[in-house]
Formats: structure tokens, C-alpha cells, sequence
């Protein structure tokens, strides 16, 4: 098959979950392409992109596509479907809210398979909130020009399902995945704090609610902490750590990737306030790392309740890190059987081999 991935960003886990579809699709002898924001991810993006193109026989077609609606997603989309036309393609795959707009309206303009994967996106969204009114009303209008869904998680798919409503469009769950060489151990670096994030700096990803968990129990556990990333609210969480007397324990690191990441703390702290099916969990339990996370989107999907705690619940995350000692390594008991079992639940491979049976379906 001819397979025209279309997505913004070029980083992030919506990014790695294409590239992981670029290559393993090459491998099976499709031919694909894609075509993504030009203004997105600085110079990481740029080499992720040029190690990806080895893979892309159809290109990397980079665009101008903005992160709210606008008139300029008339001109993109038309570039979309000017670009899936001169290369010839059977399926159009849109990942994300703009991919999935561009895909599907340049597959129905072209007459091949269009197929949509939201990653969270306009699901993040409610139908009492202005905003939310307008992206949700655009994707039940979209919904009708879908050949097929994919989600990466059930999770995903009730809330599609819930928000936007499935009908009879074919759909199928297929989780991401893992490489074989990613279940691995790690060797903790010498100056590992007790507790690590790796992250978006944004307030969805529940950065504030950690560090108020942090200082609420700093009379009782003197936990240190490593925060991997950058994003908008990056300022606004490291004035909150100097507010609440935790600059001496927590450390900002700026962007890394997982791989980077994980020998920088013990235990992988997620308290997002929104989460789909997120890959940095995926990579905790793969390379054996404990795990504390809100229980929000797919993560239940992934951990078992004792390693969840309320969304947004300040208090709840508290109790939870009163059981981790400074300065020592938790029991590895439950994040070695989650690895065990995520072998065979979680791979690339089963990843590729469901969405290339998928598009089948649609031929």
C-alpha cells in the first residue's frame, strides 16, 4: 500500500507513535510518506524527521498548520490533498484533531481509505464549553467523512464513542507499542532523585498538583525530584517550586527523551489532569521503573489500581509518596511483572500487524 501519514506536531508521543508506524510499515513493504507542521519542534524535530526519512518513500512534506481553527486551514488541507494526489495514495491516515481534518477531507476529495487516530485531542474537550462546542461539532461533522477509526486504547474509543458517537464507521482498538530492545533494565545515574516526571510543561499535564503533594508532606519526607521537559507553564512551575520551599529538591533538566530520562529518578510520577494512552508510561513499565499516575484516560489500561491515584487529587498523591523512603530504591515486584506482561500486550510489532489489518479492511 501507498500511506500518507498526516499529523501538526513532530514531537511528542503522537510523533513517536507514527514514526513507530513509518518504520514498521516500510518494513512491510508499504511505501509511505508525511506531511506535518513546518514552525513545530526546533531542531530536535528537524534531525527526528531526517533519521525518519530513510523510511518515507513517498517524502516528508512539511507545512504551515496552526494550532487553533482558522482560515489557514483551508490553504493546508488543500496542500494535503494536492500532495496525497501527486504521489498516489491508498490510505490517507490523519493523526491528532488537524491531521485528522486534513486526512479525511483530501481521502473522501481523492475517493481512497481515510482513516483518523484522535490521540486525545478534541476529546480533551467538553460539549457545555464554548470551545469544546465548536471542535466536538466539527468532529461529528467529520465523523461522516471517516472510512475508518483507530484508537490506541479503549479508553479512547468509549470516549469517542460517548462525545462523537461511532455509528457504523468501522473501528478498531490497537494499543501502541514497544520495541524489543526498549524492556530493558536501567542503571540509576549516581545523583537519581527519589522521584522523576517526563513531560509537556503544561498545566494538563499536572505538574502543579505534584508539587503541591511535594510540599504539603516536606515536615514528613524530604523527597528530592527530576523534571524532564519544557512547555508553556515551564516559568509558572518553577516559580511554584521556589513558592513552596522546594528549590533545593527539585531540579528542572529541560527536554529529554524517555530513553534519556530514565535513569534520572526512581519512581516515574504521572498526575496528568488529561491522558489517552501515554508512551512515557509505556517506557516506564518497559525498562522496569515503579510507577505512580493519575487515574485518567488508558493508564488503567496499563497499571493496576495500587500504582493510581485520583485526577487532580493533591492529597491522595501525598499518601502515595509518604510510602516511597528518600534516598532508596522501592520493591521492583509489581513494575517486574507489569514488564513481563507488557511483552506480550504491548509490542511495535503487534502494533503494525493490527493497523496494516485494519486498512485491509477498508480496501
Amino acid at each position: 500500500m501507498r500511506i500518507l501519514h498526516v499529523f501538526r506536531k513532530p514531537v511528542g508521543g503522537l510523533f513517536r507513535h507514527v514514526a513507530d508506524l513509518v518504520r514498521g510499515q516500510n518494513a512491510k513493504g508499504h511505501e509511505v510518506g508525511l506531511v506535518c507542521d513546518c514552525l513545530t519542534g526546533g531542531p530536535t524535530a528537524e534531525a527526528a524527521l531526517t533519521q525518519l526519512s530513510q523510511y518515507c518513500a513517498l517524502g516528508i512534506e512539511r507545512i504551515s498548520i496552526s494550532t487553533l481553527p482558522g482560515l489557514g486551514d483551508i490553504a493546508a488541507s488543500k496542500l494535503v490533498a494536492a500532495r496525497a494526489k501527486t504521489i498516489g495514495v491508498d490510505v490517507l491516515h490523519g493523526h491528532g484533531s488537524k491531521g485528522g481534518v486534513y486526512a479525511r477531507l483530501a481521502a473522501r476529495k481523492l475517493d481512497v481509505a481515510g482513516v483518523y487516530t484522535p490521540h486525545g485531542g478534541s476529546l480533551h474537550y467538553d460539549w457545555l464549553k464554548p470551545p469544546g462546542a465548536v471542535f466536538l461539532a466539527a468532529e461529528r461533522i467529520l465523523r461522516f467523512k471517516s472510512t475508518g477509526l483507530i484508537f490506541v486504547c479503549e479508553f479512547e474509543r468509549q470516549l469517542y464513542d460517548r462525545k462523537v458517537g461511532i455509528g457504523p464507521c468501522p473501528s478498531a482498538v490497537v494499543y501502541n507499542g514497544l520495541w524489543p530492545d526498549e524492556f530493558t533494565t536501567r542503571q540509576l545515574e549516581l545523583d537519581a532523585t527519589d522521584l522523576l516526571f517526563v513531560g509537556e510543561m503544561r498545566k494538563l499535564k499536572g505538574v502543579d498538583i505534584l508539587l503541591q503533594a511535594l510540599s504539603s508532606i516536606s515536615t514528613t519526607q524530604q523527597l528530592t525530584l527530576t523534571l524532564v521537559g519544557e512547555g508553556q507553564d515551564l516559568e509558572l512551575f518553577k516559580t511554584l517550586a521556589n513558592r513552596f520551599g522546594l528549590a533545593g529538591r527539585v531540579r528542572f533538566v529541560g527536554r529529554q527523551t524517555m530513553a534519556e530520562a530514565k535513569s534520572l529518578g526512581r519512581v516515574l510520577i504521572l498526575p496528568s489532569r488529561h491522558e489517552s494512552f501515554p508512551y512515557v508510561m509505556l517506557e516506564a513499565v518497559g525498562a522496569q521503573i515503579p510507577i505512580l499516575a493519575s487515574d485518567v484516560g488508558g493508564i488503567g489500561e496499563i497499571v493496576p489500581a495500587t500504582c493510581r491515584f485520583p485526577v487532580g487529587n493533591v492529597a491522595a498523591l501525598a499518601e502515595k509518596l509518604l510510602g516511597i523512603t528518600p534516598g532508596q530504591m522501592p520493591s521492583l515486584g509489581v513494575a517486574a511483572a507489569l514488564q513481563a506482561k507488557a511483552r506480550d500486550r504491548f509490542s511495535v510489532l503487534q502494533m503494525n500487524e493490527g493497523v496494516s489489518a485494519f486498512y485491509e479492511t477498508l480496501r
